[in-house]
């Protein structure tokens, strides 16, 4: 039999892979829908783009900008089909364009026959990269962790008692630094207990977790309803963290304000995202951490002390996920308040799972779901034709969809969750 028979055979028997078409499809169809109802001008501004010069605002026509849109999006799909039909390798970009063409005909829809309503892509994009820091330290958090082979689902505890800790240290000492250094104190003390319960005690992860996010809760509702509460100066002081804006690069055009006029916390951000990719998978720590995860047996063979390591780890993601926390009262500029983190923990988990246990793709689907966020707040600016109850809901029917529609059957590390020795 040829070469090419046998590959024939092998496509013929292939099941065809269905998920990236009807992605694909669902998304052409919504921008159809929203081509049919585009009508007038959408208005865009660039206001903060740069100090150097003015950009102009811009002035889309709404039903051709929308038809070319949707063009695009049909086209991609159709290229989508036709490889899955044939069975073949789809290539991933095509479903990111689709996304886009979407996403664009959107926005344009959502201002369009508006006078008084303005896109102010600068802020939206700015704030979609900002609203994603807790996302990626949390994302990260589960990454050490997972990898090692502990599961965590005490993020959202760690984020909480970080943005807690971060504010309370940055009040008494008078100094915003220290309280990012209390912060990831914070998600240190919640990672003792994960890494005590789960490697130590042995119990089950996702119960260890669930009870942690309460503990946290409760603790942290109680300490502010009883003591910052009562001398709301003292302890609980508005601190924010001050923009370094990086000479030069911060005045790009579009892409200054974005990526280079930032407070420190962003900048560390990055620096993570960077080292973390290096280290999970050029080093001798990540080769440990990942074997740990895997095969914690034929680890222990080689000389390396597998709940050590997972120790280590634990801790590291905790301090991580307090860095995130920090975000909440830091960053934001906010006293701390109850439960201020809204389920940040856990879109952190789904952004971990959508980037497949990987530094950088947990980064951009940080990214993915910060954006949404600012997006819901932006349509709620502009006055969007939208309930607000819908408009709130947007991130968290993203992370559903992208989870459930981009993810697909991803594996795990084969020891997540296994105590050692088991």
């Amino acid at each position: 039999m040829s070469a090419e028979t046998m590959q024939n055979t092998v496509d013929v028997r292939k099941k065809i892979e269905l998920r990236d078409p009807i992605t694909a499809s669902v998304m052409t169809v919504l921008t159809f829908l929203i081509m049919l109802r585009s009508s007038g001008t959408s208005n865009i501004t660039w206001s903060g783009a740069t100090s150097w010069f003015d950009i102009p605002e811009t002035h889309l026509p709404a039903r051709p900008f929308t038809i070319a849109m949707f063009l695009i999006a049909a086209v991609l799909t159709a290229f989508i089909w036709m490889k899955a039909v044939n069975r073949k390798p789809i290539n991933g970009w095509f479903l990111v364009g689709v996304s886009l063409a979407f996403v664009l005909g959107f926005l344009a829809f959502t201002v369009a026959g508006k006078a008084d309503a303005h896109l102010p892509m600068i802020a939206l994009l700015t704030g979609g990269l900002t609203f994603a820091i807790p996302l990626v330290f949390g994302s990260l958090s589960g990454v050490v962790c997972e990898r090692s082979g502990i599961i965590n689902i005490a993020i959202e505890g760690q984020l909480l008692f970080g943005a807690f800790l971060g504010a309370l240290v940055a009040t008494l000492t008078s100094n915003v630094y220290a309280g990012l250094f209390g912060a990831m104190v914070a998600g240190m003390l919640v990672a003792v207990l994960l890494a005590l319960f789960t490697i130590n005690f042995r119990t089950d992860h996702i119960i260890v977790g669930v009870v942690l996010n309460m503990l946290v809760l409760g603790l942290t509702s109680f300490l502010f309803s009883t003591i910052l509460t009562e001398d709301n100066g003292a302890l609980n002081k508005v601190n924010i963290l001050p923009k370094l804006p990086i000479p030069v690069l911060a005045d790009i055009p579009v892409f200054g304000p974005i990526f280079f006029d930032h407070n420190v916390l962003v900048y560390l951000m990055f620096i993570v995202v960077i080292a973390m990719q290096f280290l999970v998978f050029n080093s001798r720590w990540g080769l440990r951490m990942r074997a740990c995860g895997e095969h914690p047996k034929a680890a222990d063979t080689v000389g390396i002390k597998v709940n050590r390591t997972r120790w280590q780890n634990v801790l590291i993601g905790g301090a991580l996920a307090g860095l995130g926390g920090a975000f909440f009262t830091l960053s934001q500029g906010l006293a701390f308040s109850k439960d201020m983190t809204s389920g940040a923990g856990f879109i952190a988990l789904a952004a971990m799972i959508l980037g497949r246990w990987n530094p950088r793709g947990a980064f951009a689907a940080a990214l993915l779901f910060g954006f949404a966020t600012n997006l819901g707040i932006t349509m709620q600016t502009v006055k969007a034709d939208l309930p607000a109850e819908f408009l709130l809901m947007i991130p968290y029917v993203i992370t559903i969809l992208a989870v459930a529609g981009f993810v697909g059957a991803v594996r795990a590390p084969a020891a997540e969750g296994k105590p050692y020795p088991a």
